[in-house]
């Protein structure tokens, strides 16, 4: 009778847990960075692929040291761990991943949702920790990121990365630009130069008035193309 009733309250334990378990979209058997076959998602829907999470250690373990840094001043419940769908410019479906701020967790997710049912590319969107959290290599590969801690530069103040929450989308086409006042201009990352004339038509192009500009500002993040002082056109913030 006592394993009976052992039994009885393991298997309620179960119930209660697969609504939570299927509420993140697991089970798909495609991982981050994978192609997803288009029967499969016309078979199974797209809904399946978006979700928001708590950090899972197995995330965090490879966070530590990289963009969970030993200073880190962000607590591990105040991020979330996305997963979605994005297409390439070839129209290929892709296993996106992404730690944002809880804060606009739910608000990234919608808008990727979105450019994914409408198609708008986006190359690249693993953890930027895969690159030993380094932006300059992450944004050469053209990876969208958010998360990754750090301080603004001669400040002790948070950056909007820093905590989560801040978007860089295909960065290699759509790169960061400062003039110095020496004359000279950083350019981030360096091989996005190219593509700092915005009168050129190209891949992966972030520009205003696009889909992905509208959905970000309806959301209520700001774009750094519009930044006067300098540009940076991968870059969305809350």
């Amino acid at each position: 009778m006592k394993h009976f009733d052992l039994f009885k309250t393991i298997f309620a334990l179960c119930l209660m847990l697969m609504p939570i378990h299927q509420s993140f979209g697991k089970g798909t058997g495609y991982s981050p960075g994978q192609t997803v076959p288009e029967d499969y998602i016309k078979n199974h829907g797209y809904g399946v692929f978006f979700s928001s999470q708590a950090i899972p250690d197995s995330i965090f373990a490879l966070m530590q040291g990289k963009t969970f840094k030993k200073d880190c001043t962000v607590a591990r419940s105040s991020l979330r761990y996305i997963l979605c769908l994005h297409r390439d410019a070839k129209g290929n479906a892709i296993v996106g991943e992404m730690v944002v701020n809880k804060d606009i967790a739910d608000d990234v997710l919608d808008i990727f949702r979105q450019l994914f049912i409408h198609r708008y590319p986006i190359e690249r969107m693993r953890l930027i920790d895969y690159w030993d959290a380094d932006d300059e290599k992450s944004m050469t590969a053209n990876n969208s990121s958010s998360f990754n801690f750090r301080c603004i530069s001669h400040t002790n103040k948070v950056s909007k990365h820093g905590c989560g929450m801040a978007i860089d989308i295909n960065p290699l086409y759509n790169p960061y630009k400062k003039p110095l006042a020496n004359g000279k201009t950083v350019t981030e990352p360096a091989a996005g130069k190219p593509y700092l004339n915005r009168n050129l038509k190209f891949d992966y192009k972030i520009s205003k008035g696009d889909l992905c500009y509208r959905l970000f500002k309806q959301h209520g993040f700001k774009w750094g193309g519009d930044w006067t002082s300098m540009k940076d056109y991968q870059h969305f913030e809350k």
